[in-house]
């Protein structure tokens, strides 16, 4: 299955430069692009691409406000393609597949392909798009494998399998990815949310552990749990979530 993909920047040499990586790509084709954001809504709608290349900052419309215009569910995976490192963050939280920073080179376009090709072509069946997606389709329950976090003025893409746990901070969270914090504008009902249930568990009010990271669960005072996680870390499973353990589960 070849995915359909539709490039979107105001700058030509930058549409040229991708447009000769997708041509230069195995499993995905371009079918599209524009020059501006209103453009690309109507470009998008009409060709329903399986991923959109984005620019975030072009004149009238940025990419952020592309995104709002097509609404939720977004139709299309989105890998922004930008010349600012600050936004993402941003980028995190309206959910982009990635984030690639120019001047964007072969191999780091190459690899994003790849990624894409190994989580949406497997979920496309015969007939589920011909030219584009069935408009009439509900939109498959998806969970985060790959999270993209801040690491000093730059992000990376980080698979959710070396994330050890996620703390409440206010209106921020901490992501422990190997053992060191990231921190993330969001809250922990929402993350959870995009979370696979079999593989992150809430075990109290601020703190979400990854299941595989837990190496020891010990006795506490009151029944509850002390948990012992692969970097280090103690946290404290309290009742109230001990009683909300998933079907399956034990101790």
């Amino acid at each position: 299955m070849t995915l359909r993909a539709v490039v979107v920047d105001d700058e030509a040499p930058a549409r040229a430069k991708l447009r000769r990586y997708l041509a230069e790509a195995e499993g995905v084709v371009w079918v599209g692009e524009a020059g501006d954001g209103r453009e690309a809504v109507r470009l998008i709608q009409r060709e329903h691409p399986d991923v959109v290349f984005l620019d975030i900052s072009m004149p009238g419309m940025d990419g952020f406000a592309v995104l709002q215009a097509l609404g939720e569910p977004l139709p299309a995976e989105i890998v922004f393609v930008t010349a600012h490192g600050d936004q993402a963050v941003r980028a995190f939280e309206v959910h982009a597949f990635d984030y690639l920073l120019k001047p964007v080179g072969p191999e780091r376009f190459q690899a994003a392909i790849r990624r894409l090709c190994d989580k949406v072509a497997p979920s496309l069946s015969v007939g589920a798009r011909v030219d584009g997606l069935l408009e009439s389709a509900p939109p498959p329950a998806r969970y985060l494998e790959r999270l993209l976090l801040p690491v000093g003025d730059a992000a990376e893409l980080v698979p959710v399998e070396r994330i050890d746990r996620i703390e409440a901070d206010r209106n921020y969270l901490q992501v422990f990815v190997d053992g060191a914090p990231r921190r993330l504008r969001g809250t922990l009902e929402a993350m959870l949310a995009r979370l696979h249930p079999s593989r992150f568990l809430r075990v109290n009010r601020s703190t979400v552990v990854q299941i595989d990271a837990i190496r020891e669960v010990q006795p506490w005072p009151d029944g509850e749990k002390r948990l012992l996680l692969r970097d280090g870390a103690r946290v404290t499973w309290t009742k109230r979530y001990l009683e909300q353990l998933p079907p399956g589960m034990s101790l």
